[in-house]
């Protein structure tokens, strides 16, 4: 059982990246699309809010919220209607048929590192062809997070997303690095090589900061692709203070993770 910390909001940046870069995953079906919020805490507003966000794509989602403590279910079961539902399980997932998009966050955050890729296989066996599983951690409030996603076969991609507000420097995010990476921030892995890059971006970028936070980080992102780091997605995401790299610029040395 994890801690189960949950606050309204939380989630908001990864909701808004599944939102905007998995579509073809919400709209292939013919069905209504079946997602699960993975360990959803102690209150179930992260289900909620998913599914009322995932409804501008797909107004007939189904979302089931998937908790192992019997207490939490039981707590979220009068919230249930015909697009939210709630189960007990974990990572075999408690759901009938294959699934469109499964969120995981500040679940294996908790674990021992040697069960990442093992807990990684389960969902994924689970996923439909076009599906996504969506793993990572964030700050109690939602200000800094960052999650790989990955289809049934590896993993895609890996997203950093800070409030820019206030923000001193990107490589603060470390603290909220998933499992996978978070023991890797050392000399000569890649993820310390990135974070690294990203405050010598950040403070070559310092004179944009009289146009604001957010000028001065697109102008780190700029910085960041020229010296070779493989970033996806456009400015509008950047804006959001987003960052999406393939996964095999970060993947661990020597690790089943590449």
């Amino acid at each position: 059982m994890t801690r189960g910390t949950t606050n309204p909001n939380r989630l908001r940046r990864c909701d808004r990246w599944v939102v905007a870069t998995q579509r073809e995953a919400l709209l292939a079906p013919v069905a209504p699309p079946l997602v699960v919020d993975l360990g959803y805490g102690a209150s179930p507003i992260t289900a909620v809010e998913l599914r009322d966000r995932l409804r501008a794509v797909r107004p007939d989602v189904r979302v089931v919220g998937v908790e192992i403590e019997p207490e939490r279910v039981a707590v979220a079961k009068p919230l249930e209607d015909d697009t939210l539902s709630f189960r007990l399980g974990g990572f075999e997932l408690p759901v009938e048929g294959e699934v469109d998009v499964v969120r995981a966050f500040n679940v294996l955050r908790q674990y021992d590192e040697s069960q990442v890729a093992r807990s990684w296989q389960i969902v994924q066996r689970r996923l439909s062809p076009t599906g996504v599983f969506v793993e990572g951690t964030c700050d109690e409030i939602g200000r800094l997070a960052t999650w790989v996603a990955l289809d049934r076969e590896r993993p895609l991609t890996f997203t950093l997303s800070w409030r820019l507000g206030g923000l001193q420097t990107p490589s603060m995010i470390a603290e909220r690095l998933p499992k996978v990476l978070i023991h890797r921030n050392v000399e000569g892995e890649p993820i310390h090589r990135l974070l690294r890059d990203l405050d010598r971006a950040w403070a070559t970028a310092a004179p944009h900061a009289s146009y604001g936070a957010r000028q001065r980080f697109l102008a780190t992102v700029r910085l960041v692709r020229e010296w070779g780091w493989p970033v996806r997605d456009g400015v509008r995401r950047h804006r959001l203070g987003e960052l999406t790299l393939d996964w095999s610029a970060v993947a661990p040395n020597g690790s089943e993770f590449g």
